[in-house]
């Protein structure tokens, strides 16, 4: 195909076996977008692409793409809001016939609606590092390490050291937006012995994010990045979120945060209710 559809923060190159999409920089343009840079995606890594109407006269071209194809949605686990979405390419409506042409041409070319087997779509290179609340993070490929702050760190992290975890002994990555109450990132050995997990700020496998720590932009390729090492590493056993049902204390968890999100007026009566029948159903 080799044509160019360009909308707003983005523009997609159609090629024969995949789609190019080249995030634009600029202050207008998301973060994520930004750090993204650009991202090859093949069309073997997607189930569906739909077009619909936007807002104030723009259209919206989506790929969805297969559970497990792509580290970073995996990673995200549905918390990225529609802004932020790197799947999501808005264009004028006079682009609409134009972009349902392309939207039908790559229908009969996607891989299905089934589970990847293996990540198809690059993650971010380490190495990478983000600055959370309580420490600094880095990844070099092999290795996560945290370093802990002195003006933020819990008393029991300060006991357990300085931390790292080699790649080979992590069984997955768990992120929780720090956009939501008590954002962190907490890596999951690879044989859970069964315990409740501490919370984040006195686990050692946790960093904490906060205002203006651990933003979206940086925490989440970071995520991104060790769940795609960790799924090298150990194909078989690999976990993340997104594999088989989920922990119902995590559901609880959720739904827990979810409520107080609604209490305090930040979620409509209308999001509290879908979003937790979609947690509840994640049971």
């Amino acid at each position: 195909m080799g044509d160019v559809l360009t909308g707003f923060h983005a523009a997609w190159e159609f090629e024969s076996d995949s789609v190019l999409i080249r995030y634009e920089r600029g202050i207008r343009t998301p973060k994520l977008f930004q750090a993204l840079g650009e991202r090859r995606v093949p069309l073997a890594a997607l189930a569906s692409v739909t077009l619909t109407p936007g807002r104030r006269g723009t259209v919206v071209l989506r790929a969805e793409p297969r559970p497990g194809a792509d580290p970073l949605m995996d990673a995200a686990d549905g918390q990225l809001k529609e802004g932020s979405d790197p799947y999501r390419l808005v264009l004028p409506a006079e682009q609409e016939a134009l972009a349902g042409h392309y939207a039908g041409e790559l229908r009969p070319r996607l891989g299905g609606s089934g589970p990847a087997d293996r990540h198809l779509v690059a993650a971010p290179e380490p190495p990478l590092q983000f600055k959370a609340y309580d420490g600094k993070a880095s990844f070099d490929g092999g290795a996560v390490r945290f370093r802990w702050s002195w003006t933020g760190a819990s008393s029991t992290k300060w006991k357990a050291g300085d931390q790292s975890f080699p790649v080979d002994e992590l069984g997955g990555v768990r992120w929780r937006s720090p956009e939501v109450l008590e954002g962190h990132l907490r890596l999951l050995p690879r044989e859970a012995d069964g315990a409740p997990a501490p919370q984040p700020d006195q686990d050692p496998a946790a960093v904490v994010f906060g205002l203006g720590y651990g933003p979206v932009h940086e925490s989440l390729p970071f995520a991104a990045a060790v769940l795609a090492a960790v799924r090298v590493a150990a194909p078989a056993p690999a976990m993340s979120l997104t594999a088989g049902r989920r922990d119902p204390a995590d559901i609880a968890e959720r739904i827990r945060h979810l409520g107080e999100l609604h209490q305090a007026g930040l979620v409509t009566d209308e999001e509290f209710s879908v979003k937790k029948a979609e947690l509840l159903a994640e049971l």
